[in-house]
């Protein structure tokens, strides 16, 4: 075996984040690591690389056994790891990001044309095309995780653990990265893949551990799998994502006109004369490669940031002040990109993150500076059982709660307010089916109570899921609306790409 793990147990207090795990990998083969939020994958994959130490148990790598908590002995017996968000030097080359912190600090000078000639043999040999002297600035999505990939292949990683790796990517970069890893384990490679994507769990695995609260709880041979028996696995019940049901849309609620916002040291702008309508009752998907202007778009409709040119109206009436309260008190509900940093405040505690955002309403605030501090834990109390929040007490830190459970409490805090208008902005990101489930249910329940919708995100099934229309965002710009009937996640992703115009046109034809 490529690596064995025995018996991996991890504690934190009295939370046991893994629980005598033991799994395997074979050389040439893909195995695909499936879990609930906060079911112990990322615990388990830090420990093999060195950033835990386990409590109890080994890893073994080739029949040796792994020194625990040591980053550089996992990458010296060849563990690689590519992580969601890169770690990449924008202002340094390819080559120098790859060969960074491999040649010996009292070397004469580097031998850069025996790197470059490797990058490039490499390059080939997977399919993994990129020019070693171009800056990694410069490069898209797809083609910094292929730089990722190169680092470790480049530090002759033999088992490379892939986080989450379809997260940014085009569906077209998708299969690229699905052919590499064809190739890869016909060279021998072992690859262990972390996803919530279930389709791409049965397109490319060998074979799947599935993780439930911290135990392997099954592994089964992809060929004997399907969609919904992993997640029974993963969750412990059926699981069925809602489909979006079509409702007559009312009037708009939030109107985008010409909306221009600069980009900076006067570059160019980052929303480019975007025009965006969302009604009443209806659910608007902006699919999108990130970086190409979602961000500002959510920042915008958040009232953090402000146009340089263009109009924002709500209900009808222009927008002049651009302030995350004046938003909120025209009844925009916010689903921050990261819950972590702009979601919640991680120190605080769960009931206080819960009434963040209507504190100075009664019956939570007395008189002018008292807060009812029994009113606001009762009103907690009551969103933590309406939304089925799972946290051991509201006292607790919100850091300490999982991804899922986060992202349960954001939209507490946001769907209680009745909201006109929702922005979601990659509201399913990194969460497991069940949550999933729960995300789009609330989503479509709020719709159906007369909110106007705006989904920003990269996972083209989640658009085409729920969403009635669909808007793609490429270089700071916007296609024309369409019909989520006229969609299909092949011309989306070309779109996405940046072939706006005619991939509209083609939809519509």
């Amino acid at each position: 075996m490529a690596l064995e793990i025995r018996g991996i147990t991890k504690r934190f207090g009295a939370l046991v984040a893994n629980d005598a795990i033991s799994l395997s990998v074979a050389e040439g083969e893909i195995l695909a690591l499936l879990g609930e939020n906060g079911a112990g994958k990322t615990t388990l994959m830090n420990i093999l690389f060195g950033h835990y130490v386990a409590d109890e148990g080994e890893m073994l790598v080739d029949g040796r056994a792994l020194p625990p908590g040591d980053t550089g002995a996992a990458i010296a017996a060849g563990v690689g790891m590519v992580h969601q968000h890169f770690a990449l030097a924008d202002n340094m080359t390819v080559l120098e990001n790859i060969t960074l912190g491999t040649e010996r600090l009292w070397s004469w000078r580097s031998d850069t044309a025996a790197a470059r000639a490797r990058i490039v043999e490499m390059a080939e040999a997977y399919g993994l095309t990129v020019d070693p002297d171009r800056r990694v600035e410069e490069l898209s999505i797809g083609e910094r995780q292929r730089v990722e990939i190169l680092k470790a292949l480049y530090r002759d990683a033999r088992i490379l653990i892939l986080d989450e790796p379809t997260s940014v990517l085009t569906p077209q970069e998708s299969d690229r990265l699905f052919d590499t890893l064809k190739a890869m384990v016909a060279r021998g490679l072992s690859i262990i893949f972390i996803t919530h994507k279930l389709h791409e769990i049965l397109r490319v695995s060998d074979r799947v551990a599935v993780l439930r609260r911290g135990a392997v709880v099954g592994t089964v041979a992809t060929r004997d799998a399907d969609r919904e028996s992993l997640a029974e696995m993963m969750v412990g019940r059926k699981v069925a994502r809602p489909r979006a049901e079509h409702l007559e849309p009312g009037r708009p609620v939030i109107e985008l006109d010409a909306v221009s916002v600069a980009g900076p040291r006067g570059g160019n702008p980052v929303l480019d004369r975007v025009s965006l309508t969302v009604r009443e009752r209806e659910i608007v998907g902006l699919a999108g490669v990130a970086g190409n202007g979602q961000s500002a778009l959510a920042a915008l409709l958040s009232g953090t940031l402000a146009p340089s040119a263009g109009t924002v109206s709500l209900d009808g009436e222009p927008v002049r002040r651009f302030t995350a309260r004046e938003f909120i008190t025209r009844r925009v509900g916010r689903i921050p990109e990261d819950r972590h940093a702009t979601g919640v405040v991680g120190d605080l505690t769960v009931w206080e993150n819960l009434i963040s955002e209507r504190l100075r309403e009664t019956p939570l605030w007395r008189w002018r500076w008292i807060i009812d501090f029994a009113a606001c834990k009762a009103y907690a109390r009551r969103l933590v059982e309406q939304f089925d929040i799972r946290v051991a007490g509201i006292d607790g830190a919100t850091r300490l709660m999982s991804g899922g459970n986060m992202q349960k409490l954001i939209l507490a805090r946001v769907l209680d307010r009745s909201p006109r208008f929702i922005l979601a902005s990659q509201p399913i990101r990194g969460l497991d089916e069940g949550a999933i489930a729960a995300v789009h249910q609330r989503l479509l329940d709020a719709k159906r109570d007369g909110a106007g919708v705006l989904v920003i995100s990269e996972d083209l099934d989640e658009i085409l899921a729920i969403a009635d229309r669909v808007v793609v965002i490429h270089a700071g710009r916007t296609s024309p609306s369409l019909d989520i009937g006229d969609a299909d996640a092949r011309r989306l992703g070309l779109m996405m790409a940046g072939d706006l115009q005619h991939g509209a046109g083609a939809m519509a034809s």
